[in-house]
């Protein structure tokens, strides 16, 4: 862009001087001012021709071509010369010619063999390519050709090349060691994709924190070891197979760590906060069951995933009059599995009677649960007799699980009816870190220096207090779980595939600065008076930041792990959606240890505590659960029943609501693709549902313009976080890359 020259092996423009060079275009002094530039090197007042051809010059002091400059092309937030790559692929000893071009988002090569040479494998010019080229230029598949496709003028008829058969793999290189062949196996089962490369992204393929943690587990089965941050930070398979470990049979924690007094975790003291009734707040999933279980079986099951699991055998003790509320776990054995299975007779009806049955029944599975005589679980088997599989309901207090929690449960209450079923002991893989030492820590974080340190960041974030919505602050007596609206909207597959893939990857975020995106765009544009201080929400997270415990293991640990806190997002000064994402992303990279520490001195410092609590609160909260890949299970025992929408919960009607609006989303598998599933509720003392619609709405046209803008050529980027070294701000960054952008 500044006219000077490019190292030797750079693509760059190439520019002809000289006496020989022609004038202009006659008649044309627009072209001719964009193409005869002046010529910073030769005698005044001479030109350059700008040619549009792309070269680079080799170390024998040659030109080679390249390509063209109008021949650039975006893959995967990437700029490529497609002659690049066809030089790439012509250089193969027995290919003759190339092509290389970009269909739905895939760059793909097509090469015609030379004459009498060796049949070209596909899959090891790839290979080829990868000791060559950058990952992101290596097309997704090559296509071998008896000849390329002409037009009448000789031209190459892109439109005429075919559809490759993508075989495995198909996206990035093969993989080339035992561990990251099985990565791939892994990543694909994990985020129910039909493959993945050693190259692809756990989150550009649609992966999510939670579903980090899943990977995680499914690893240690295998056999490998690594953490959930491990995944963060290296992301692709190829990165993540250099740290994994073969995973070392490590004993568990002794067996009574977890067993004894369990003190409240932040979110366990906010739930003891609010008074009113909460023996009914729970968390539910159900599940298809196979048609051979039995109620012997299935007590079993149970019993074993109680005696392994120590939260499912906590009591808790409300002293009369007090918040100060005590937690108790119990010894294995201790809470029987024969006296939390329900069976009902379900045999004979058709689905739509069995919809309707378990409608009925299975609400009062929930009023059964009692955490102050440890009543803490419910199951409810819906049985279809032999022939037909069953259905299975799950029914837990929040106070002992969360949504990862039960992403542990229902895979170990599987595997522990099949040991049942096949006459052996159940087998459960060990828990790491007891939820009893989690709680422990986090009463002694919160008041370390590094900790405490926090305060400033929570009190800047929380020093602005919203205008009220509906005009009143809400009122625990009148504001209840029993006079909540509910909204359910679903947006469609073609929107929510490129926000799960193709925003976050060119724009290398996650997908929660993604949706908080549109989310802060949403309120703004809902709430004029939200622009003055930016959009102050609150964040729920699934708080198993395992980094704030040095050798902690919560992977397979079951409670309420729980963390919230505010966030106060501010798109004023934004040019476009790209531009709001990267101010969204990087004010919450700010916040600092994943949000844990303002739940430490909110509620278990009394000093912090004190500061705090006068200060704003969120009206508005947000929750994102990740997501549920239930398309090729819905004919599955011990998968997600069909018809249903994963986890679900529900409250006593008179819990009193700690927000005006909330909103509760999931991307579920649908028939199409993922679709994202929003569920709003509100106090219907302050809100009317036409004022949520035009919320829900305004959320769903910001993500989908998001999805839009990320489509454009020139959409995309990084942000200062991406590069903490270079220590550049993002006026800096958008500079750079507006250079480069012109250079190519």
């Amino acid at each position: 862009g500044a006219l000077r020259p490019v190292p030797v092996g750079t693509p760059g423009e190439l520019y002809v001087a000289g006496v020989v060079l022609a004038r202009g275009y006659l008649d044309r002094p627009a072209l001719t001012a964009e193409r005869f530039v002046a010529d910073p090197y030769g005698p005044a007042g001479t030109r350059m021709y700008r040619t549009g051809d792309i070269v680079r010059w080799n170390r024998d002091g040659q030109l080679e071509y390249v390509g063209r400059a109008d021949d650039q092309v975006k893959v995967r937030g990437h700029r490529i010369e497609l002659g690049e790559v066809q030089s790439a692929l012509a250089a193969h000893p027995h290919i003759a010619q190339a092509a290389a071009l970009v269909r739905e988002g895939r760059l793909l090569g097509y090469v015609v063999p030379q004459d009498n040479a060796p049949a070209v494998d596909a899959q090891l010019v790839r290979k080829s390519l990868a000791e060559s080229l950058p990952e992101y230029m290596v097309p997704a598949a090559v296509v071998v050709l008896d000849a390329l496709p002409l037009t009448s003028h000789g031209k190459l008829d892109r439109h005429a090349l075919p559809d490759p058969e993508y075989s495995a793999g198909a996206g990035s290189r093969e993989p080339v060691s035992a561990k990251e062949q099985m990565l791939c196996g892994l990543y694909a089962e994990v985020l129910r994709v039909p493959e993945a490369g050693v190259d692809d992204s756990f989150f550009d393929l649609g992966g999510d924190s939670i579903m980090s943690i899943q990977l995680v587990s499914a690893a240690r089965r295998a056999g490998l070891r690594f953490s959930p941050r491990d995944v963060f930070e290296c992301r692709t398979v190829a990165h993540l197979a250099e740290v994994a470990q073969d995973a070392d049979g490590a004993a568990p924690a002794a067996p009574d760590d977890g067993v004894g007094e369990v003190p409240l975790t932040p979110i366990m003291k906010e739930l003891a906060s609010r008074g009113g009734p909460f023996a009914e707040f729970n968390q539910s999933t159900v599940v298809q069951v196979p048609a051979t279980l039995t109620h012997e079986s299935l007590t079993k099951a149970l019993q074993a995933v109680f005696d392994h699991h120590d939260a499912l055998r906590t009591r808790l003790t409300v002293p009369d009059g007090t918040d100060e509320w005590s937690l108790e776990v119990t010894a294995p054995g201790s809470v029987s599995a024969q006296d939390r299975v329900e069976r009902i007779d379900a045999s004979g009806l058709d689905d739509a009677e069995l919809r309707a049955l378990m409608a009925e029944r299975g609400p009062l599975a929930r009023t059964r649960l009692s955490p102050q005589d440890g009543v803490m679980v419910q199951a409810v088997w819906f049985d279809r007799g032999r022939e037909l599989s069953g259905q299975l309901l799950l029914v837990l207090h929040h106070l002992v699980v969360d949504g990862v929690s039960i992403r542990i449960l229902v895979p170990d209450l599987a595997q522990a009816w099949r040991d049942v079923s096949a006459g052996r002991e159940p087998a459960l893989e060990p828990v790491g870190t007891s939820l009893r030492r989690w709680a422990r820590h986090l009463h002694e974080l919160a008041h370390e220096p590094e900790t405490t340190a926090e305060l400033s960041h929570w009190t800047r974030v929380l020093q602005h207090a919203d205008v009220p919505l509906g005009g009143r602050a809400l009122d625990p007596a009148r504001d209840t779980a029993g006079t909540t609206g509910h909204l359910t909207q679903e947006l469609p597959s073609e929107v929510t595939e490129p926000l799960l893939t193709t925003v976050q990857a060119a724009f290398h975020a996650e997908i929660n600065d993604v949706l908080l995106t549109a989310f802060a765009l949403a309120v703004r544009d809902w709430r004029a008076t939200a622009a003055e201080h930016g959009v102050l929400v609150e964040l729920e997270a699934h708080g198993r930041a395992e980094e704030a415990m040095q050798g902690a293991d919560l992977t397979r640990t079951v409670g309420w792990f729980t963390s919230t806190y505010p966030v106060r997002l501010d798109t004023a000064r934004a040019a476009d959606e790209g531009a709001v994402l990267k101010q969204v992303k990087e004010q919450l990279r700010t916040v600092p240890g994943k949000g844990l520490g303002h739940g430490l001195l909110r509620r278990l410092n009394p000093k912090t505590a004190a500061i705090l609590a006068p200060l704003a609160r969120p009206q508005i909260k947000f929750n994102y659960l990740g997501r549920f890949t239930s398309r090729e299970q819905q004919a599955a025992d011990w998968a997600t029943a069909p018809g249903t929408a994963g986890i679900g919960g529900g409250r006593d009607a008179g819990m009193p609501l700690t927000h005006a609006v909330e909103l509760n989303a999931i991307t579920r598998d649908g028939e199409d693709g993922p679709e994202l599933l929003a569920s709003w509720t509100w106090a219907q003392g302050l809100l009317t549902e036409q004022e949520v619609q035009e919320l829900a709405q305004a959320w769903f046209r910001a993500l989908r313009a998001l999805a839009d803008h990320a489509a454009e050529d020139t959409a995309g980027g990084f942000t200062p976080s991406d590069v903490p070294l270079a220590m550049l701000n993002q006026s800096d960054i958008d500079r750079l890359e507006a250079e480069w952008r012109t250079s190519e």
